[in-house]
């Protein structure tokens, strides 16, 4: 069994005590809108699915398997949430008449406008993609879990994890360049 904080909070929540689950909110929250956002790009569906998250982690709550962590678990729900609510709005890519498309940080220089195109040339990229894959490059990339960490929180096999990871990739590459080319064309 492993030593994790939540479980003392999560026996005050089944006994009924509604303020141990707001301090499991309050330490949570961000953890869990930073995946749901990888994953949707954007704040306001973000901050639905990680609502969504919350309500099905405490309505769950009895199901919980104390061998694994309670993080894992509650990782596992949000990128669920997510991806649901991915699939059920396919996100578009942002319009090249949308001013926004053209917006470059207030602040900074150079650099941080370069940085910027690149974040949304990979979020774009993102958005093409299937949602499983979106899933196994954010857990790997972005929340840099380990491939044992991922096969925890996915329930997926590690080899079976090594093989999404590796098509995933290259399916990211595939968009990524079909968006730079496009951008290229569009500049010529």
């Amino acid at each position: 069994m492993h030593s994790d904080p939540d479980l003392a909070l999560v026996d005050r929540i089944l006994a009924g005590d509604t303020s141990a689950f707001h301090e499991l909110m309050d330490r949570h929250k961000r953890y869990v809108f930073t995946v749901a956002f990888r994953i949707l790009n954007q704040r306001e569906e973000a901050e639905e699915a990680a609502q969504d998250a919350f309500v099905k982690a405490l309505s769950a709550l009895e199901t919980f398997n104390r061998d694994a962590k309670f993080s894992t678990w509650l990782y596992r729900i949000t990128c669920n949430a997510a991806l649901a609510r991915r699939r059920k709005k396919r996100l578009t890519t942002q319009s090249i008449d949308d001013p926004q498309f053209y917006h470059l940080p207030d602040e900074g220089g150079p650099a941080e406008w370069q940085q910027a195109e690149r974040r949304k040339f990979v979020q774009q990229a993102l958005q093409q993609l299937p949602p499983d894959d979106v899933m196994v490059l954010t857990l790997f990339y972005f929340q840099e879990r380990s491939l044992e960490e991922m096969a925890e929180t996915t329930g997926i096999v590690e080899n079976t994890l090594k093989i999404k990871l590796f098509r995933a990739r290259k399916r990211f590459a595939k968009e990524l360049n079909l968006l730079l080319k496009e951008e290229t064309k569009e500049l010529l």
